[in-house]
């Protein structure tokens, strides 16, 4: 058979039903057999960043492999952006590009290029992806499959690429003879999971205010079934990630809420309060625990459950004290924490819990100001009304900067509901095609995309896919008419100069978004005002087929709270009057 057909039945024996491509003379037989395969559909989008977007949320939605595909050269650099996304967030997404055929490739040669739009993609990938390789050998595809489609699930989640020749796609191969992939079990790194779990036991039983937190690596692990009964026979009150935040409905009364750089701050109060901080996969990166880790949780014994040592090497090294560190799978650590629950004292709590549900009442993100305002929409009120009026099962893809920020504060999460983004890379113009790939992966959710006037553009020509699919996407943009949250830092770090952040001050162009939608044949809508958001998302979220609608704020940053570079997490701008901010700290203050 061909190698090419060989390729596309192998994705669908994987469960692939979809792949995301943007062809090119050194890909087209591998979208070619695609096309030909039943099974499994190849959507063409405009820009390979956009395919590897798409891919992305693919995954994350189906919980399954991505697929994205480019030619060679330019095709191939064009995915890395997407790729970071899925490197940095774990996400399991296979890669193939196209490359020059072997009588083509430069080797070793001292040459820049030989073969046409060659270019050694499986060097600059490298750093990237948990694997990539270069595939001249037509005898080694299967065992590369195979190989790719197992690290790209194993172990900690990524993205994987594989560089195949043109001639090699087109060769003639008899499966039967192909090399196949046999991984090796190896150690399986959960002997010391019980033993660890009963020193964790111990500490949450010593402890008067424990805080539990959960990370993007429950649902890596597949424990998210476990968290629910975890809660329940702990009653230890909890914080959630960005990665995480839609684990749970935020009603739910241990939930103490989002904590970090950009969060609210009756979870920041909660976390840097504690006595005890129980972290499950996550890495706690320096957006949640601020930029110094020395002052996170000060106070507080800390235990870290992560899958990857690499990255506890980082505690020491940024001088944050670990108190029991657990290299091991998050579903493991779980499950030994649950058969364990009958050695949970039942401590009284009841101060600790009050307090909690104080901070919630005091602080509560949407204040009674945003909703009189009467200019323009503001984008708390804004993500209020979208919460109560999106479906139980909706799924939310966010873009980054501002947008990023109102939606993980300010979404209250409901029903089965799933908020997604690229949230350590974090690349303008993530959530235009990764509502693509997440409205693809299930169609029968309803998707709304989530965007900020600057990350649109970064990928609107995707309205295409969109309209020649009639991809079902709600699209909101948050129009600031600017990049609002680098103007705040220009503001901080540079008098005000908001060069390229702003469209008067700064020459950044300010289009007309509805018109450039209509251009393209969607559906558009524009809301002006607090007044006619719940009359306007209804009508949006109920039309047939895409919509875009403008969502006109006031010009400028409008993050509230949101933390200056140097203070602890739990002092955030802007600052609370001292004789308050104190009132509301056990531990030693340190301004």
């Amino acid at each position: 058979m061909k190698l090419s057909d060989y390729i596309a039945q192998f994705f669908v024996g994987q469960g692939v039903e979809k792949a995301f491509v943007l062809t090119g003379g050194c890909i087209v037989h591998v979208i070619d057999s695609l096309a030909k395969t039943p099974g499994i559909e190849y959507i063409p989008v405009q820009h390979e960043q956009a395919g590897a977007m798409a891919a992305d949320a693919y995954a994350r939605i189906t919980g399954n492999i991505g697929v994205a595909l480019a030619t060679s050269g330019p095709g191939a650099t064009n995915l890395l952006t997407g790729a970071c996304c899925s490197y940095y967030d774990s996400i399991p997404v296979v890669l193939i590009t196209g490359q020059v055929p072997t009588s083509q490739l430069k080797r070793n040669s001292a040459s820049r290029q030989i073969g046409f739009q060659e270019t050694d993609v499986v060097s600059i990938f490298q750093s990237v992806t948990k694997y990539a390789k270069l595939v001249d050998d037509a005898k080694m595809i299967r065992y590369e499959l195979e190989k790719a489609c197992y690290l790209a699930r194993a172990g900690r989640p990524g993205p994987v690429l594989l560089d195949i020749c043109d001639d090699v796609q087109r060769a003639e191969i008899n499966p039967a003879d192909l090399v196949s992939f046999d991984p090796e079990e190896g150690a399986s790194g959960v002997s010391h999971v019980h033993e660890s779990v009963a020193q964790l036991v111990e500490l949450i039983n010593r402890a008067d205010r424990p805080v539990m937190i959960f990370g993007g690596g429950v649902r890596l692990a597949g424990a998210l079934p476990l968290l629910k009964v975890l809660i329940e026979r702990y009653q230890v009150p909890f914080s959630l990630t960005w990665a995480g935040m839609d684990y749970l409905p935020h009603d739910q009364p241990l939930f103490v809420g989002g904590f970090g750089v950009t969060s609210g701050r009756p979870g920041n109060f909660a976390v840097q309060n504690a006595d005890l901080i129980v972290a499950i996969g996550t890495r706690l990166d320096t957006h949640e625990a601020g930029s110094n880790l020395k002052t996170f949780g000060r106070e507080a014994k800390k235990i870290v459950v992560d899958i990857d040592a690499a990255e506890q090497e980082k505690y020491a090294q940024m001088g944050m004290a670990v108190d029991l560190l657990i290299t091991a799978d998050a579903r493991d650590v779980m499950k030994a924490m649950i058969d364990k629950a009958g050695a949970v004292h039942r401590r009284d709590r009841s101060a600790w819990l009050s307090r909690i549900h104080r901070w919630k009442v005091d602080y509560p993100i949407c204040q009674e100001a945003y909703r009189n305002q009467a200019e323009k929409v503001n984008p708390y009120v804004f993500m209020e009304r979208l919460s109560s009026l999106a479906s139980d099962r909706a799924v939310l893809v966010t873009d980054c900067g501002s947008n990023l920020i109102w939606t993980m504060q300010g979404f209250a999460i409901k029903g089965d509901q799933r908020v997604i983004s690229a949230f350590n890379h974090s690349p303008m113009g993530y959530s235009l095609p990764a509502s693509i790939g997440a409205a693809l992966a299930n169609p029968n959710r309803q998707t709304i995309c989530i965007s900020g006037d600057g990350g649109f553009q970064i990928n609107v020509q995707e309205l295409a896919t969109i309209q020649r699919h009639r991809i079902d996407v709600k699209i909101f943009i948050l129009n600031n008419h600017g990049h609002g949250i680098i103007q705040s830092t220009q503001d901080n770090w540079l008098g005000g100069r908001h060069h390229a952040a702003h469209p008067d001050e700064g020459g950044l162009p300010d289009p007309d978004f509805e018109k450039i939608a209509q251009a393209y044949g969607i559906m558009t809508e524009r809301i002006d005002s607090n007044d006619e958001l719940t009359d306007k998302i209804k009508k949006v979220l109920s039309a047939q087929g895409p919509v875009v609608c403008n969502v006109h704020q006031l010009f400028g940053p409008q993050i509230a709270p949101k933390l200056l570079y140097g203070r602890p997490i739990e002092d955030s701008d802007p600052l609370l009057p001292r004789d308050e901010f104190h009132a509301n700290m056990i531990v030693k203050a340190i301004t």
